[in-house]
């Protein structure tokens, strides 16, 4: 007897659960909107974004061609240990190194090129189509 009262329970309870389900799903089918919203997602950057640098020498301000820029700056983190992050770019004939994606804030910029003095100075960054002017001395002769 108690075996079929429990099968009975079983039976009445599978099925008002069932109810349940087919009723909260005819629910929320009336509640939804006849045209979906499109979903708005974070904005992006802009994808023309990029710093530029231009790269100078000498006393007559001639372009310096190939120098490598590094450009460096610190990924801050709310959990782990801050993250150093660098890229490495090369200038062209008109002595222009262009940094794709460049963040904004705080970054160390250094140019590195053979026959000329190694240059590094932290720069602040507000713009993301901000140019940034870069003279290199020669290194005095030694005798």
């Amino acid at each position: 007897m108690v075996f079929t009262q429990m099968t009975n329970f079983s039976r009445i309870a599978g099925s008002c659960l069932a109810a349940a389900l087919f009723l909260t799903t005819q629910v929320a089918a009336q509640n939804t909107p006849s045209s979906p919203q499109p979903k708005q997602d974070a904005p992006r950057p802009d994808p023309q974004s990029r710093i530029t640098v231009e790269v100078t020498g000498g006393e007559k301000e001639t372009p310096v061609e190939n120098a490598s820029v590094y450009f460096k700056y610190i990924e801050e983190r709310k959990i782990k240990k801050n993250k150093t992050m660098e890229m490495n770019v090369k200038t062209n004939r008109e002595g222009v190194a262009h940094v794709p994606d460049a963040p904004l804030g705080r970054v160390l910029i250094q140019v590195i090129e053979e026959g000329w003095h190694n240059y590094g100075r932290w720069f602040d960054i507000t713009d993301s189509k901000q140019t940034i002017k870069i003279h290199l001395d020669r290194p005095p002769k030694w005798y």
